[in-house]
């Protein structure tokens, strides 16, 4: 029988590909973390990482190792943290990764309200555009839009945002009027490169029925939707985005949706769990919350 403590510390080097880093976290020696990695190697007959000077990865064995050691010491996590909490009350650090600003503008209030009901909860939320991976950064879960392509995880949604084309009065003022789709040939339009693989994302809309893309032959190319939404502030262009960037400056005149006939189908957004079947009172918690939202 493998002692729990080395799967804890092998799971912690495998997520941060550093034992100083992993020794940080355990409020460990890192030192004791190296011989406990390696009297776990030893009872396994297999080498878990390949070790260099600068770097710490996972071999094959190792790999195949933390996927299942994940799951089990979340299960075990999850045991523990609702046997110790009176009344099941969820306790202990909520993990969760989220898009820039929907996680500023959108998961924020919504973890403040759980703060205030469950105060034995603490957060750590970790704002990216890119992807991120819940198994190498150890998230409990995490916000994506559209559809999930890791068929390991499990998607539940939680939100869909309309996609609105966007332009300040100044310039609308200043071109011609838009009445279809076809008509943006003659304007200037702002593409949002996408942060995942730096593409330009096409602008969608439904007319007649039909999807139409349109590919954006754009002067300006930007990669996060709180710059977008300034773009067309500042009158630049036309600027499709999804509804939370631009809300507010709708709702004050500073931005006018323009097509708003031809929006198309709404960005599904989704909360990302891993794999298991046994969820924390911390993580089912998050999830009520994120459902009671909707």
């Amino acid at each position: 029988m493998k002692n729990l403590s080395q799967f804890v510390n092998f799971s912690a080097v495998a997520r941060h590909g550093s034992f100083a880093q992993a020794a940080r976290e355990l409020g460990l020696a890192p030192s004791s973390v190296a011989k406990s990695v390696a009297r776990l190697e030893k009872d396994l007959g297999a080498r878990l990482f390949h070790r260099t000077t600068r770097a710490v990865t996972l071999t094959e064995e190792g790999r195949a190792l933390f996927a299942k050691s994940a799951r089990l010491l979340e299960e075990i996590e999850a045991l523990d943290l609702d046997s110790v909490s009176d009344n099941d009350e969820p306790a202990g650090v909520l993990r969760i990764g989220a898009p820039i600003g929907y996680g500023v503008r959108v998961v924020l209030p919504v973890l403040a309200r759980l703060r205030e009901r469950y105060p034995l909860l603490e957060f750590d939320l970790r704002l990216s555009d890119g992807r991120v991976s819940l198994t190498d950064e150890g998230l409990d879960a995490s916000i994506r839009f559209g559809e999930l392509e890791d068929s390991s995880l499990i998607a539940q949604k939680i939100d869909e945002q309309a996609l609105v084309l966007c332009a300040s009065p100044t310039y609308l003022s200043r071109h011609a009027r838009i009445r279809a789709v076809r008509d943006l040939e003659h304007h200037t339009l702002i593409a949002f490169r996408l942060p995942t693989n730096g593409r330009d994302r096409p602008l969608e809309f439904i007319e007649n029925g039909e999807k139409v893309s349109v590919e954006p032959q754009a002067p300006f190319r930007i990669s996060h939707g709180e710059a977008l939404a300034e773009a067309a502030l500042l009158g630049i262009g036309l600027a499709q985005m999804p509804e939370f960037f631009a809300r507010q400056y709708l709702a004050a005149g500073a931005l006018v949706e323009v097509l708003a006939n031809f929006r198309p189908a709404p960005l599904a957004v989704n909360l990302v769990l891993p794999g298991s079947r046994v969820r924390p009172a911390r993580v089912r918690a998050l999830i009520e919350a994120f459902t009671a939202s909707a």
